[in-house]
């Protein structure tokens, strides 16, 4: 989810099906049209155009990134999953086409957005609140948040699907895989197929948000007794399959954590990092996307507030115990156990050839290395980024292509590249040993 304190403009979203097919074809042809018109050029000046380098003009680039950020739903999302915040399974070149998406979008103007509500509501909604802000204060793929307050006083976050995004959600997917391919930017034999059919499978799961309200209501019994984490309470009267309604959490960025005192971003961090495995080991389900916007700190009472439950995904009770035996094995340095479990995972298959299985080993081994070596880890200080980047990039140009890893997998892999980088970014000291083994000793 997105902040929106400084959202730009209201912009209707386009609902119909057939309307955003001919946004997205208007955006195919007016860049295909910049690409030929800049190839021309080269060749009138005697150079061999680049298909990439035609492509990633800051005008195109701008225009593929406006356009998608004004359809929001899948177009936007698909961009979301591939950006470089969480595991990379994209070329930096386009992941730069998409990071623009994690900006502030433009929102529904108030009568689209009534509109919306009429429909969810009936046309007497505005007498169910002593105010309701028609401007939202948050924003995300499919939907934007609103502020309300009930007659009693109570104060209410109320998020609201853009409309027409549930069943658009397989022509965005289809037409953002067929603009990527377009890119020429996949190396040869990446399969793009399987991440594609997972963001559709996940939009749609995102798009209910009666599943999402069951979500936000398990993980609000799970940690009930937390004191250092809030989530917010669902107000069932008002939620339906395209409005959820919660109690307003007054909190800020959790980028705001980033000016306390080493000890608090630590602490912060901590309980980040430990709810990550409780959801992994103990709850067998996990809120899958680490958009840091997901986490927000509340100054006054030092708490996390956790929002956005709709990325939410059962745990197989098979991978948690892989993923147990692959952090203990790692742990004692083990590299012919650590091996046969990414194996066993299919994170390196047996399909992979020799000649990589061994510096992709190296890699995972660099990760436990640091990790046994230190007690405490400052992650931003360790160097470990730049020398996984490096190794990565070694086999990149050596030809290697990555096998599609299972989807269950994925979402920890997420999961955790999202904790990191945020510890990454608020600079905080993580006993990850001490912690990973509280959660694997005896298991």
């Amino acid at each position: 989810m997105t902040d929106h304190s400084h959202l730009s403009r209201p912009l209707a979203v386009p609902a119909g099906r057939m309307s955003r097919f001919g946004r997205m074809g208007s955006l195919a042809v007016g860049v295909a049209g910049r690409m030929a018109f800049g190839g021309a050029l080269e060749l009138g000046q005697g150079r061999r155009p680049v298909a990439r380098d035609l492509l990633l003009t800051p005008t195109n680039m701008r225009r593929i990134a406006d356009e998608l950020a004004r359809m929001r739903g899948a177009a936007m999302k698909v961009g979301q999953l591939m950006s470089m915040d969480a595991g990379d399974v994209l070329p930096p070149e386009l992941a730069e086409i998409m990071g623009r998406l994690r900006a502030d979008a433009d929102f529904m103007p108030p009568q689209q957005l009534r509109d919306v509500l009429d429909a969810e509501w009936g046309a007497g909604w505005r007498k169910r609140f002593a105010h309701f802000d028609v401007r939202p204060i948050a924003a995300a793929s499919i939907g934007q948040v609103h502020r309300a307050q009930l007659p009693d006083g109570t104060e209410l976050a109320i998020k609201i699907q853009y409309p027409g995004i549930a069943r658009s959600i397989d022509s965005d997917v289809a037409n953002i895989g067929r603009l990527i391919r377009l890119s020429g930017l996949l190396p040869d034999g990446f399969e793009l197929t399987p991440y594609l059919d997972e963001a559709r499978t996940q939009l749609k799961e995102e798009a209910d948000y009666q599943a999402e309200a069951e979500h936000l209501e398990r993980f609000a019994t799970l940690l009930a007794d937390d004191p250092h984490v809030v989530v917010p309470h669902l107000h069932a009267s008002l939620s339906t399959r395209k409005v959820l309604a919660m109690t307003f959490v007054p909190s800020d960025k959790i980028e705001s954590v980033g000016e306390m005192q080493q000890d608090q971003r630590d602490h912060i961090v901590r309980v980040l990092c430990d709810l990550a495995l409780r959801e992994l080991f103990v709850f067998g389900v996990m809120q899958t996307d680490p958009n840091f916007a997901n986490y927000r700190i509340d100054h006054a009472s030092g708490r996390l507030v956790l929002l956005d439950f709709g990325a939410t995904r059962s745990v197989p009770s098979v991978l948690s115990d892989q993923m147990r035996g692959l952090l203990k094995a790692g742990l004692r340095g083990s590299r012919s156990d650590v091996a046969r479990y990414v194996a066993a995972m299919e994170l390196v298959p047996d399909a992979v050839e020799q000649r990589y299985r061994e510096p992709i080993l190296d890699m995972i081994m660099l990760v436990f290395d640091e990790v046994r070596a230190r007690p405490v880890l400052d992650v931003s200080a360790s160097g470990l980024s730049k020398k996984l980047q490096a190794a990565g990039e070694a086999l990149a140009a050596d030809g290697f292509v990555p096998h599609p890893v299972p989807m269950d997998l994925l979402y920890v892999q997420r999961k955790i590249a999202g904790m990191y980088l945020l510890a990454n970014r608020l600079r905080a000291h993580v006993p990850v040993a001490e912690l990973i083994t509280t959660y694997t000793d005896g298991g």
